[in-house]
């Protein structure tokens, strides 16, 4: 069978291992593309994304009354930083394309009708990640104040660019994943692998996952910056439960119906 067939036989709902390795080559080497793409802009954002890392830094001397700076130990790091800012910024303005190609890979599996919802998919999932990287971005000051609140009164903030840069991106990014984690429950009750019962069934699981994740993302002291996470993402669950408890209803109306239509033709 050629590569040209076995792509094709998604149409009706087949495709052979081959045809889902090159269906996953094709969209990993799209998505990559528009990374790349996106951190070249991400580069030229990278001076003004800086300077707006050094804003909490810089509000420690203020809020503690403490010498604080952003240092850089080795020689190559700012460049490595500025590196990591460029890959960082190109990830966040190229999700209407990463987030898409996810969607395109399942739709082979999907049938014709379902395909239909790649553009609602889009439209949710970006605007989800992108509230949470800005939920992360928002709850950054008050982390970083709160954790070097800890240090003696005499000592000075000198901090690791390097180490703050690390902080930031897995608060950051981390969030703005999670927040989008819901809408790919919905892909996949779609895709008939999850049903509503299963996702609302665990929301128990779910609550304590939340709260986990929260808990790593967040000092364990600021409480409330966790509150202000977790609360959310659990209303996200509960609406991708009910989004998913909806589909099946249909779906089974449909199956019903078709089952009806087949007993009078008998």
């Amino acid at each position: 069978m050629t590569t040209v067939t076995k792509v094709k036989s998604a149409r009706d709902g087949k495709m052979t291992l081959g045809g889902h390795l090159i269906e996953l080559r094709k969209r990993i080497t799209r998505a990559a593309i528009g990374i790349l793409l996106g951190a070249i802009v991400g580069w030229m954002l990278s001076e003004p994304v800086l300077d707006a890392l050094r804003v909490p830094i810089g509000n420690i001397a203020q809020a503690q009354g403490r010498a604080s700076e952003l240092n850089f130990t080795t020689i190559s790091e700012a460049f490595d930083l500025r590196m990591q800012i460029a890959v960082t910024v190109g990830v966040v303005i190229s999700s209407p394309i990463w987030l898409y190609q996810i969607w395109a890979f399942f739709m082979p599996g999907l049938a014709r009708r379902e395909k239909q919802f790649a553009i609602a998919f889009v439209a949710s999932a970006v605007p989800l990640f992108l509230a949470g990287c800005s939920a992360g971005w928002f709850v950054l000051p008050n982390m970083v104040a709160l954790l070097t609140s800890f240090a003696p009164e005499d000592s000075a903030a000198i901090i690791s660019a390097k180490g703050y840069y690390d902080f930031v991106l897995k608060l950051v990014v981390a969030i703005g994943i999670a927040f989008v984690l819901p809408v790919f429950l919905v892909l996949l009750n779609f895709a008939s692998v999850l049903s509503a019962k299963s996702i609302l069934g665990s929301w128990r699981i779910a609550i304590v996952v939340v709260i986990i994740f929260t808990a790593v993302a967040t000092p364990a002291a600021d409480v409330m910056s966790m509150f202000m996470l977790a609360v959310p993402m659990i209303l996200l669950y509960f609406v991708a439960g009910f989004i998913a408890w909806i589909h099946d209803r249909q779906a089974r109306k449909t199956a019903d119906r078709i089952d009806q239509e087949l007993a009078g033709l008998r």
